[in-house]
């Protein structure tokens, strides 16, 4: 399959692909659109199998930061950049330097932050080589790491779905958090102090024990996190976690998790409907880390101060964009999932045709 006959490409407007013999830099960025301003995403690093499959995920994140970025109502578009490699014992402040410059050679069309496998210290030799990084700390403008608002925005999702599907608060309420990294360590945090009982797996076991010595949570396999007998599921690592194979064995009533792409594909999220299950969508209920990073954009290009309240009020008009998806999904009987797509896709169409008309 060609890049542009892949499902994940969808009308990309630049896929680029970079490489840094020095410093070992093999990165892919992708700018899904630009209609409702410039790309912004976090970056990626991990130890993909294959070029294919790091071209697969960029596209996908890509399209998802988009559709993300839109329904938080941001003066953004969508893109998303990979490293290839283990963040483990590959990262160096030479790679992440080249990596500035990449984002540099994209010409403004895209700003970076950090995602999985990489951190603001990470981005801060970034930024040596370029501006277009946010989600970092020590000027007027820094927003600082994202993934508490992130946690936060996803807190106050599973607040809201818990009390569609099962109408009460989350005292009692068990929630079993698939990674419990910068995001969803934060989300464990939170809905401890709210009362709910935790199931929390993850293959940090340093990352697991911490979480669990704070919060009592119950400790269980990665594989075994499908087969626990919650009220909640909370994917908040890599994506597909909810598919063909892993849907059977979910227990509970809602899913609503920090991850991206968390559904396999589009029969899965008809089949999480159709067997009664609320799912809060991805893109809509994580938007969190993302308005933190465009409070920054916005200091930046406006050169003022970070500001916070803007950040909350975003935040909150987000929620009422979650609850208008699912109550649309509910009166038009249709997985929550399509319903969210439509009302991005129609958010970024509307905004291309008032830029093309300018």
């Amino acid at each position: 399959m060609t890049l542009f006959d892949s499902p994940a490409f969808e009308g990309h407007e630049g896929v680029h692909a970079f490489f840094d013999e020095k410093s070992g830099l093999k990165c892919i960025i992708a700018v899904h659109s630009t209609a409702r301003g410039p790309a912004a995403g976090g970056c990626r690093m991990w130890p993909f199998a294959s070029a294919d499959a790091a071209l697969e995920d960029a596209l996908r994140l890509s399209r998802a930061m988009s559709y993300k970025n839109a329904m938080a109502d941001l003066e953004l578009g969508g893109g998303k950049a990979v490293i290839i490699g283990d963040s483990r014992t590959q990262k160096t402040p030479a790679l992440f330097e080249a990596f500035g410059r990449a984002v540099e050679d994209v010409g403004g069309k895209y700003w970076t932050a950090e995602d999985v496998g990489v951190s603001p210290a990470d981005l801060m030799h970034a930024r040596k080589t370029t501006r277009f990084v946010a989600g970092l700390t020590g000027h007027a403008a820094a927003s600082g790491d994202p993934s508490p608002v992130t946690a936060e925005g996803i807190f106050r999702g599973v607040t809201l779905g818990v009390r569609r599907a099962l109408n009460r608060d989350l005292d009692g309420v068990t929630v079993a958090v698939q990674g419990v990294g910068h995001v969803g360590g934060y989300l464990a945090d939170k809905l401890h102090a709210a009362g709910a009982k935790l199931i929390i797996t993850d293959v940090n076991a340093d990352a697991l024990r911490e979480v669990a010595e704070r919060t009592g949570a119950k400790v269980v396999a990665p594989n075994q996190i499908f087969d626990a007998a919650a009220d909640v599921f909370a994917p908040c690592a890599l994506g597909g976690a909810v598919n063909a194979d892993t849907l059977p064995r979910l227990k509970c009533k809602v899913i609503a998790g920090g991850a991206n792409n968390q559904l396999a594909d589009a029969e899965t999220g008809r089949a999480v409907y159709e067997r009664g299950m609320l799912y809060l969508p991805d893109y809509v209920i994580n938007g969190g880390g993302i308005i933190n990073v465009a409070g920054e954009i916005r200091a930046l290009d406006r050169q003022e101060a970070f500001d916070p309240a803007w950040v909350e009020m975003k935040l909150a008009r987000l929620m009422e964009t979650l609850d208008e998806v699912l109550d649309r999904s509910k009166t038009e009987r249709r997985p929550s999932d399509q319903v969210a797509n439509e009302m991005a896709k129609a958010r970024i169409s509307l905004a291309a045709e008032q830029k093309a008309a300018a």
